[in-house]
């Protein structure tokens, strides 16, 4: 490899213990952690490795971990990160090499992977501690609260988005805003993380380390995944409140499916991932019509898509290149929408509703969006949350869909 600016580097591979649970090999602020039903990978740390440029890039990356990856072995080295909302706004990708992983794969095989400088030992292991969740602390009081714009600015904000989907302006955007959480006391992104797998296990629970802390979340939605020469994705778009009430909670699916502003929310993201996707692949199909899908505190439409890459080259990486931002996190048409966003967010989104999950040397990888999730900063926390605005919107609604969204997340903070 003649390119200065990408260390050479090598992997070694020690099996683990299938009943290993990924979260004991997290080690926060600078670890990584991304698991959904099990599966996925934890970083115990950021090795050493240095780079030419101070902010490596998705190829530089790539090339290092093909540097170290050992012929004749299946157990390929991984990088993981998250990355910023927007790109090119100046924020580095986030990914990272760790000097120690634990990864376990769709078949249910786990490896503690390090990875070190040719010709470098690898240091002992650090002990891993198992993961036992306490007890919840006590409510937020509303003085600890503060939201940020005010419930009002944002439903004044929809209003203004509204107007201009009406003016043929755009097709959608999505709106989101923050609560600015003073805990009084050090918050603890493990135990936040563990509370949120527990919730919901179909989630891809994850912890990645930002400029300021360290963003913890529980996503439902899988922006892609590639494994071999299977490309997978699965947008959610449109949704509805559970409710503790049997039929009641029926109702609010059914009126879900049956909604035509929520259908055309959710065909404005499958447009745009048939646009994006089929290019990369030979073969692509998806749902004919979208799916219900249940989380603990919302009903979703969702269609899952599945093809099978071109071009073998094509890594994760390049597809999560391709497809963010989605009208699933932005809007439609993305240039309108990243400008909309930008003049009616009062705040800048870092990364939440970015793409975070981890790739490997052979360009595999699983990728979600960065969405019910905080940023943890010592004793404080922004919980992110927000809503897809179409022409048929109802300010008043979506204010109240990002509200159950901050509740559901702020009963699980309380045990993190």
């Amino acid at each position: 490899m003649n390119d200065p600016a990408v260390p050479s580097l090598e992997s070694r591979a020690v099996p683990v213990g299938d009943a290993f649970d990924l979260l004991a090999a997290y080690r926060p602020p600078l670890g990584f952690f991304f698991d959904r039903r099990g599966r996925g990978v934890a970083g115990t740390g950021v090795a050493p490795l240095m780079f030419g440029a101070a902010n490596p890039g998705p190829t530089q990356v790539m090339d290092a971990l093909r540097s170290a990856a050992r012929p004749g072995h299946d157990v390929a080295p991984v990088a993981m990160g998250a990355y910023g909302f927007h790109r090119g706004g100046g924020r580095p990708p986030g990914l990272v090499i760790p000097g120690r992983a634990v990864r376990r794969d769709y078949r249910g095989r786990t490896w503690r992977v390090d990875t070190t400088y040719l010709g470098a030992r690898a240091d002992d292991p650090p002990p891993f501690e198992p993961v036992v969740g306490g007890v919840p602390h006590e409510p937020f009081a509303q003085i600890q609260l503060h939201e940020v714009p005010s419930s009002e600015d944002y439903v004044e904000a929809v209003g203004a988005a509204v107007r201009r989907i009406r003016s043929d302006r755009m097709r959608k955007v999505v709106l989101a805003r923050t609560i600015h959480v003073e805990s009084a006391r050090d918050l603890d992104p493990t135990l936040l993380a563990h509370r949120l797998r527990a919730v919901d296990p179909d989630a891809y629970t994850f912890a990645a380390p930002t400029e300021e802390g360290v963003l913890v979340g529980a996503s439902p939605e899988l922006l892609v995944s590639r494994r071999g020469l299977e490309v997978r994705s699965n947008p959610l778009a449109g949704s509805a409140p559970r409710s503790g009430d049997k039929d009641e909670d029926r109702a609010n699916a059914d009126a879900l499916a049956g909604s035509a502003k929520d259908r055309e929310e959710h065909a404005i993201v499958v447009d745009a991932v048939v646009e994006t996707l089929r290019p990369f692949c030979a073969d692509l199909t998806w749902d004919p019509e979208p799916v219900l899908r249940e989380t603990p505190n919302v009903w979703h439409l969702s269609t899952s898509f599945r093809g099978v890459l071109r071009d073998p080259s094509s890594t994760a990486l390049d597809l999560v290149a391709a497809l963010h931002p989605t009208p699933a996190v932005a809007g439609e048409p993305r240039e309108a929408a990243l400008e909309a966003i930008a003049e009616l967010e009062p705040f800048d989104r870092g990364r939440y509703a970015g793409p975070v999950g981890w790739v490997d040397a052979d360009g595999d990888g699983e990728w979600a969006i960065a969405l019910r999730c905080a940023e943890l900063r010592g004793d404080q926390a922004v919980l992110y949350a927000g809503a897809g605005i179409v022409a048929d919107s109802d300010p008043t609604r979506e204010l109240d869909e990002t509200e159950r969204k901050f509740r559901a997340f702020l009963d699980s903070l309380r045990w993190g």
